[in-house]
């Protein structure tokens, strides 16, 4: 853990903010009991971070490291509690130093906390079950309802988990007291996030609905490889030997309800569209299990602790090297930058807003006090918001997800500079002034984007600003 700590530090300042973070930066100065795409948490860690490190990367990259330290100590923690010995334990913390946990750890995604949320949910009905003490669903409980403010996704885990019971008991744990007591204290502790919800229409499940349309059929196509790719290709062998266990080892029949947890939450996610990692926390709970067997296998045996360690090793560096912006950018391969998302999301944002500021200062000085700036996704709203202010930018606008509430424009614009928006059906005049281009040899959504300067307004902010609402 010392030593992912020190790597996540050493690199929270190379490349820039994920445009993620950008966003969360935007809405963490608007603090709300729930947005129309997610819970208020991963904003709050921003904004916490914020009053405790600056407005910098500091502050949500400080968040983002503690929950990947977290991850790789709660999944030694459910070795020990599978019967693993420190060597399992160190194992399992190497394994899980891989690209998946080490992108959530150096930008700060939902994905992030969720990882968390879901582990420590899954170690909690462990202990329930293997002790046969259920007071360790009140724990569980807090736990989902802590990570419903995160996202409500965590709903998924708990039908795997009442499916699991279901199908391979003990079913009388379906009528404990504790374990509806626990269900009491998710709905009660989560219950503002649920109201807010509920008041707004369940705008998640919109959301929900969008990323399934605009994503669900490439996350379907790439599911099942993915899972292999979540901690390593070259440790997948010891998950798949976890999960095998797990269902016929007779010491652990208690549990095996966590166990067919993994494979109900699969189809779901395979059905529903949701992206990949969705599973990352069921996989992770395999992979203890399978560290304690690997251990047991490769006990007494020279050459299959060499395997063992070799690929745990080769994981771990193929993780660094893809999830870490060690690689300067103007030298980073396109093939890393397609990998690995995070990536190529990271760079060129000062160089897009300065371009976009170029477009703003040529405007004669009448125009410039009343214009305004409109971007088509958050990334570029969320730039512009924050390197704005050095080139005395005016407010950006934008009608993506909860963006959309922060508008419309003022009604004293009748100038709009737009990045990546078609606004030439509401003015008399639109016409481009540049394209953005960042210089690297890394293609996002940015690069290539026209910016547009458009005059004479046809139609007044209120009617033109429903139109641009989007999700996504």
């Amino acid at each position: 853990m010392v030593a992912v700590a020190g790597l996540l530090a050493a690199t929270v300042n190379q490349y820039g903010y994920e445009r993620d973070e950008l966003y969360f930066r935007v809405l963490s100065s608007h603090p709300a009991w729930g947005y129309v795409d997610e819970p208020p948490l991963t904003p709050l860690l921003v904004r916490a971070g914020v009053a405790l490190f600056g407005d910098n990367l500091w502050a949500p990259r400080v968040p983002a490291a503690l929950c990947a330290l977290a991850v790789i100590l709660l999944t030694v923690l459910l070795v020990r509690e599978l019967g693993g010995t420190a060597v399992a334990q160190t194992l399992a913390a190497v394994g899980m130093s891989s690209t998946f946990v080490l992108v959530s750890g150096h930008a700060l995604l939902t994905a992030s906390p969720d990882l968390v949320a879901w582990l420590l949910v899954i170690l909690f009905a462990v202990r329930a079950l293997q002790r046969a003490q259920p007071r360790w669903w009140l724990a569980a409980g807090l736990a989902v309802g802590l990570g419903l403010y995160n996202k409500q996704l965590i709903v998924l885990l708990l039908i795997g988990l009442a499916a699991g019971l279901l199908i391979a008991g003990p079913r009388r744990e379906l009528a404990s007291p504790w374990l509806w007591a626990g269900v009491g204290i998710a709905v009660v502790v989560g219950l503002p996030n649920l109201i807010f919800q509920i008041a707004h229409h369940w705008p998640e499940q919109t959301m929900a609905r969008a990323i399934a349309r605009d994503k669900g059929s490439d996350d379907r196509t790439f599911l099942l490889p993915f899972q292999f790719v979540l901690i390593g290709v070259t440790v997948a062998p010891i998950w798949i030997a976890g999960l095998i266990r797990l269902l016929r080892d007779p010491r652990w029949r208690a549990i095996r309800a966590v166990t067919w947890a993994y494979p109900v939450v699969f189809v779901l996610v395979l059905i529903t569209g949701g992206q990949g990692y969705y599973t990352f926390g069921l996989l992770a709970y395999l992979f203890a299990a399978g560290c304690v067997v690997t251990v047991g296998w490769a006990t007494g045996h020279r050459g299959r602790w060499a395997w063992t360690w070799a690929a745990a090793a080769v994981s771990v560096l193929t993780g660094v090297v893809i999830a870490l912006p060690l690689i300067p950018a103007r030298s980073l391969p396109d093939v890393i930058g397609q990998i690995n998302q995070a990536d190529r999301d990271s760079v060129g944002w000062p160089e897009y807003v300065r371009q976009v500021a170029a477009v703003y200062g040529s405007l004669p000085a009448a125009d410039r006090g009343r214009t305004t700036l409109v971007a088509g996704n958050y990334g570029e709203q969320g730039a512009l918001d924050r390197y704005g202010p050095r080139y005395g930018l005016p407010t950006a606008y934008g009608g993506l997800n909860e963006l959309y509430r922060l508008g419309p424009p003022p009604a004293s614009a009748t100038v709009a500079v737009t990045v990546g928006e078609d606004l030439s059906r509401w003015f008399d005049d639109c016409a481009q002034a540049t394209t953005l281009d960042s210089g690297l040899p890394v293609s996002n959504e940015e690069q290539g984007v026209p910016v547009t300067v458009c005059h004479g307004r046809r139609e007044p902010w209120n009617t033109i600003w429903p139109a641009l609402r989007h999700y996504g």
